[in-house]
């Protein structure tokens, strides 16, 4: 009897292991290693992804603040204060800035020589005239250093406006535009002193042309008192008839 049980439960086993081996998980090691070495791969592929597009978005930011505008002019400041100085040489009085009107009058006030044909009061007026040109010149080159001095103070502010905006220039182009903001005043400067060493060597030209004139006048007048030259000759007068 217990070999019968025995001998069932035997063939009950053996008929069973098939189906136990069957529930049995299989594992290829190799697979595995492949796939985990797939997914590093893959991972490494998207972090350098990644780091390439944190890398595009910052170069885009930096060309952003490169192409930034400045968001600071100066020229209007820069153009008021030229057209000030400008407005001063136009109200100048005496003889004019234009060349050609300047020929005309200079030719006609200053000449190298007086003619017989010109009285001696057109000769005292135009010696007038010239005094008063004189004096005109020297007011218009004063009226320019006047107004010079006045415009450091602007200038200082200007200049120190537009070295904070270069210091704190976010990109390139902030920093070029305040450049040449600053170049633009150092031109505007430039200009102003041209303007005013023009006035003052037109005052001293004019100075100079009518001290020569003076002496062309001084020259026609003294002919005209001395005569031709010829010495007087006393002759005998009658008074009497006889």
């Amino acid at each position: 009897m217990k070999k019968t049980l025995f001998t069932a439960a035997t063939a009950l086993l053996v008929s069973l292991l098939p189906a136990a081996h069957a529930q049995w998980a299989v594992i290829d090691a190799s697979n595995l290693v492949q796939n985990t070495m797939t997914a590093a791969r893959t991972l490494e592929q998207i972090n350098n992804q990644v780091l390439q597009l944190r890398n595009e978005a910052q170069m885009l930011i930096n060309e952003g603040r490169n192409l930034r505008s400045l968001d600071f002019s100066s020229l209007a400041q820069l153009r008021a204060t030229l057209a000030t100085i400008d407005l001063l040489i136009q109200q100048a009085q005496g003889l004019a800035f234009s060349v050609s009107q300047l020929d005309s009058d200079f030719a006609r006030l200053y000449p190298n020589a007086y003619g017989t044909s010109i009285s001696a009061n057109q000769m005292a007026v135009d010696a007038q005239t010239r005094w008063q040109n004189s004096v005109d010149a020297l007011h218009t080159a004063m009226r320019l250093q006047a107004q010079a001095v006045q415009n450091i103070p602007s200038d200082e502010t200007t200049l120190s406006s537009l070295v904070n905006q270069s210091q704190s220039a976010i990109g390139q182009l902030q920093a070029t535009q305040a450049t040449n903001q600053l170049l633009a005043l150092q031109a505007k400067q430039a200009m102003q002193e041209q303007q005013l060493r023009v006035t003052q060597d037109r005052a001293a030209a004019l100075e100079l042309a009518r001290t020569t004139s003076a002496q062309a006048r001084s020259t026609e007048v003294r002919v005209r008192f001395l005569g031709n030259g010829t010495s007087y000759t006393p002759q005998t007068v009658n008074f009497y008839g006889n």
